[in-house]
């Protein structure tokens, strides 16, 4: 089997940047893209909770940006920077949803959020098209994100808005249990721990507000993410267990009913996925002309760290999902009518 699919496009990694974790981490300490004209919005949520956006402004009529963090991910998020530098020069604008309990308040509600929670999207989408009915939407979710993206689209299936031309992902997760036990091995268990402290930590601050929400002594023992989700993901969020919360959230078996263009990229060395994931999404996704997949040798987990000087990076993963985004954006009829006035 082929190691990537047909591309006009070629990945080559940073010589300076060698392998897969290094890929993966270098971004996180390394990477600095200051967006300065942002302002925050927070939105209420029927739940009578609320969920923040942050917002970059383009000329009116321009193309908008919807998109999503990983797990854990922030504003701060080195590829968020990348995403709005992306948006703002090709002259659109752009909204990063923040996953509840990702940003600077805690949220209210008894919960959190996860790998398949898709309704705040759907709120944030709907609520973004009716701000502006007639201006092109893409989408675009990187990790955990573009796993809850791709179920959201899966989920719309056919009836998905006229509004969506395209969407892209990077590094999605797609099988939720093999990845959680990949991640908990080797070298990755590095990745493992670190989420696990900072979910563990967001946990008993939510314990401590909810008494009862969830078995305390069950997540004293977590030691892995998997743990985490049996102890914590799965009771508060509806699930018999994690098996049943990966089974029904994982994008894998989303992707077959989605019908908007996506772009699925990866690299076959990512260190949070076993690599037969990809050939499992590459089976699926040959019955579904809509995903166009781009699997790179390397990369790493959101990497894709590539330029010839180690002072002079560029960074491979933002730069194709918007240029897939912006070849849909040109053949949409709506971008020429707009330009033409």
């Amino acid at each position: 089997m082929s190691s990537a699919p047909h591309s006009e496009y070629t990945y080559r990694p940073a010589w300076w940047v060698p392998g897969a974790h290094a890929q993966t981490l270098w971004g996180k300490f390394f990477r600095r893209v200051r967006i300065t004209d942002l302002r925050r919005v927070r939105w209420e949520t029927p739940d009578n909770d609320f969920i923040d956006l942050y917002r970059l402004r383009g000329p009116a009529e321009a193309p908008r940006l919807l998109f999503l963090h990983g797990l854990e991910g922030t504003i701060r998020s080195h590829y968020v920077g990348g995403f709005f530098h992306e948006a703002k020069r090709r002259g659109w604008s752009a909204d990063l949803l923040i996953f509840r309990g990702c940003g600077d308040q805690p949220n209210r509600a008894a919960r959190f959020y996860h790998s398949g929670e898709t309704t705040d999207l759907a709120f944030a989408v709907e609520r973004v098209i009716a701000e502006s009915p007639h201006t092109p939407l893409v989408l675009a979710g990187v990790s955990l994100g573009g796993n809850v993206l791709l179920k959201y689209l899966g989920e719309c299936g056919s009836r998905v808005s006229p509004s969506i031309v395209a969407a892209g992902t990077i590094s999605v997760p797609y099988d939720l249990e093999r990845g959680a036990r990949f991640i908990s091995a080797g070298f990755s268990r590095v990745y493992d721990r670190h989420f696990l402290r900072t979910l563990r930590r967001k946990a008993l601050e939510k314990l401590e507000r909810y008494p009862g929400l969830f078995d305390r002594v069950a997540l004293d023992r977590a030691h892995t993410l998997e743990d985490f989700d049996n102890a914590v993901t799965a009771p508060v969020h509806g699930f018999t267990d994690a098996h049943d919360y990966y089974n029904r959230s994982s994008a894998l078996r989303w992707l077959a009913a989605i019908r908007v263009p996506t772009l699925l990229l990866s690299a076959r060395d990512d260190p949070f996925l076993p690599v037969s994931v990809l050939d499992d999404v590459r089976e699926v996704a040959s019955h579904n002309p809509k995903l166009s997949l781009e699997f790179t040798r390397h990369g790493g987990h959101a990497g894709f760290v590539a330029g010839m000087l180690p002072w002079r990076p560029a960074f491979y993963g933002e730069w194709r999902v918007c240029e897939f985004l912006a070849s849909k954006l040109s053949s949409d009829s709506r971008i020429g009518v707009a330009e033409a006035r």
